[in-house]
């Protein structure tokens, strides 16, 4: 049960939405240069930011998340060894760092964000709403009580994200990437090429003779690693989360309807309209402005005029209810499109708005959304099911049983993994398919060991309870028993070798003065050709290895490349370079330079994270962080 209460007060929601918020501030490097081991660190403690102390478990169930969260993103579990090398643990870490770091700027300054502002972005949070795409005051109450917040206790929690928002807004207010820039980065990204090519596979390399029983005994002692049988482990699991619970609960047609009947304002599509606002001191200044505008100027033109972020200006495609103020949400729905409004009084100042395309709502019938309905309703009553399935199974687990028979016991249906890699695949090479996609319960079963009781895995909403049964330690193998996988490869390299050889002739051939089809010819291959790709082109029968190397080769110039896998090999011409010309009011070069703006923006952030941590003094407890990460294993 303490295991149960020790997750439900941890800060997952929180973070999540700090996540979505901040999670481009994967910054601070500069901590690394501050002496990391200090004296006076609490046994619990991780790191101290200024007067901020986090926690080793705070940071346990961060890391932990973030894992997860990638997991599914890349639909398989992400290992603490491939967390690690890819960084992620000291990417987390100085998110973290940044927060905490932002929290005690916001503190500093005096800076508060108004009741108002912190309801309107938990409104629009998709995690709190229900059917038709509404916030769900039920759903509100549940999920935070399920992650152990109180109403208050959250309300707290996102004004401090605000508050960091609005310190980043304000730092990289104003920030434009130079057009020499933009137009560079254009023609790199717009070049195009044009080759021809041939391709040589096994055929081309000619008749490999299978090596000798010498031959294939040293080959394989030089690379017997490779052969190696990795560790493999048996466990089994649960699953308690509401989509899971809910699959297994059935809702009548009666019981939908009176919920449809309840909802049917929240389940069809409000209308949306694209609305831009601009604010001014006085209505004087907004009605020449309006008179400017009706006269040619654009609208955008106006605002950079007056040092306004486009970004600030664009509200997006947004329906009436989630504009704050009431005064602008009602002259934005009674715009047409394209058209400007007249000088409108809001609650923070007069304001002209403008409407841009309009999507038309939609009204529901039962019919359309009947099985929306049965998901949802089932999945909300799953979710009070979550908690009490949660103590029911601690209290089983306390008592001493193992998974499955905990799991058996209270109607559960639990998974059995007989062997399984840190990879996630079956001794005969396959992923295991009986996990859900995202959940990381391998990589969690090689940190654990037979006999522990782990804590279980924060998942889609729910838990996941898992035992480790047993271990099969990396063995090597004799090469009897991977002899056809050892002459696969040994053959596969034959013809590498050949290929590459060949190729290596025939790219001199060219250079001496041959065409491409007449050494095409002398091997009983065909010229193919492919035109006018970009650098980020994916081509259908064409390696991306190619347009790669293409890239490299200048005009006329001849090369080689490995295709796919090692029994292919690719000799190629670059028949034609090149570089169309910069089109400044494209849509490309719009979201170029969004996506350079937001990385000054970023840059401009971590520079000024990084000014606060050195002044407020920042100390990290590398046992600690290598304990919570996995490097001391």
């Amino acid at each position: 049960m303490l295991r149960g209460i020790r997750k439900a007060s941890s800060n997952w929601l929180g973070k999540i939405v700090m996540a979505t918020v901040m999670g481009v501030l994967i910054v601070s490097f500069a901590v690394w240069g501050i002496a990391d081991i200090f004296k006076g660190f609490g046994q619990s403690s991780l790191a101290k930011v200024g007067g901020t102390e986090i926690s080793i478990d705070q940071f346990r169930q961060i890391y932990t998340e973030k894992l997860q969260q990638l997991g599914r993103t890349f639909g398989r579990p992400l290992t603490s060894e491939q967390a690690r090398a890819f960084g992620i643990d000291r990417q987390v870490l100085q998110q973290t760092i940044a927060e905490a770091a932002l929290d005690e700027e916001a503190r500093r300054m005096g800076l508060a964000q108004s009741q108002e502002e912190t309801m309107r972005l938990i409104y629009n949070d998709p995690n709190f709403k229900g059917l038709g795409g509404k916030f769900d005051p039920a759903r509100f109450q549940a999920t935070i009580r399920q992650f152990g917040y109180t109403e208050q206790r959250y309300l707290n929690e996102q004004r401090r994200v605000g508050l960091r928002r609005q310190i980043a807004g304000t730092v990289s207010a104003g920030l434009e990437p130079p057009k020499v820039l933009l137009e560079a980065l254009a023609r790199f990204q717009n070049e195009q090429r044009s080759i021809e090519f041939i391709k040589l596979d096994a055929a081309q390399a000619g008749t490999i003779d299978p090596p000798s029983p010498e031959a294939l005994a040293a080959y394989f002692e030089d690379r017997k690693t490779q052969f190696r049988a990795p560790e493999y482990r048996k466990l089994s699991f649960v699953v308690i989360s509401p989509e899971e619970i809910g699959k297994w609960i059935e809702v009548s047609d009666e019981d939908a309807k009176k919920v449809f009947e309840q909802r049917r304002d929240q389940l069809g599509t409000p209308e949306k309209r694209e609305v831009s606002q601009m604010f001014f001191p006085n209505e004087g200044e907004a009605q020449a402005a309006r008179s400017r505008i009706t006269s040619g100027t654009s609208f955008d033109d106006v605002a950079k005029e007056r040092n306004l972020n486009l970004a600030d200006v664009d509200l997006g495609l947004i329906a009436k209810t989630a504009i704050i103020d009431p005064a602008i949400a009602d002259a934005a729905f009674s715009l047409g499109t394209g058209e400007v409004s007249q000088p409108v009084q809001g609650r923070f100042g007069v304001a002209l708005i403008k409407v841009g395309k309009i999507e038309p709502g939609t009204v529901p019938t039962f019919e359309n959304v009947a099985a929306q309905v049965k998901k949802e309703i089932a999945t909300e009553r799953a979710r009070a099911k979550v908690s009490e399935l949660q103590n029911k199974m601690e209290d089983e687990r306390s008592g001493g049983a193992n998974i499955v028979e905990a799991a058996q016991k209270l109607g559960l249906s639990p998974v059995t993994i007989e062997a399984v890699d840190r990879s996630g695949r079956t001794p005969d090479g396959q992923p295991v398919a009986n996990i859900p996609r995202g959940l990381d319960v391998v990589s969690q079963a090689f940190n654990s060991d037979i006999g522990v009781d782990s804590e279980p895995i924060q998942f889609a909403g729910g838990y996941v309870w898992y035992d480790v049964l047993g271990i099969t330690p990396s063995r090597e193998r004799p090469l009897d028993e991977v002899r056809s996988q050892v002459e696969a490869k040994w053959r596969e390299d034959q013809i590498s070798n050949k290929l590459r050889a060949k190729a290596t002739e025939m790219v001199q051939k060219v250079e001496q003065g041959s065409t491409l089809a007449e050494v095409a010819a002398s091997v009983g291959s065909k010229v193919e050709t492919a035109a006018g790709f970009r650098r980020d082109a994916s081509l259908s029968g064409v390696p991306s290895a190619v347009i790669t190397a293409a890239f490299r080769t200048p005009k006329d110039g001849v090369g080689q490349t490995p295709g796919a896998g090692g029994s292919e090999w690719i000799v190629f011409r670059v028949t034609d370079v090149t570089v169309p010309s910069v089109d400044v009011a494209s849509e490309e070069l719009k979201k170029l330079k969004e996506t350079l703006q937001r990385g000054m923006n970023d840059e401009q952030v971590a520079q000024y994270i990084t000014k606060i941590e050195s002044i407020i003094g920042t100390s990290i407890n590398q046992a600690a962080f290598a304990q919570v990460t996995g490097a001391n294993n």
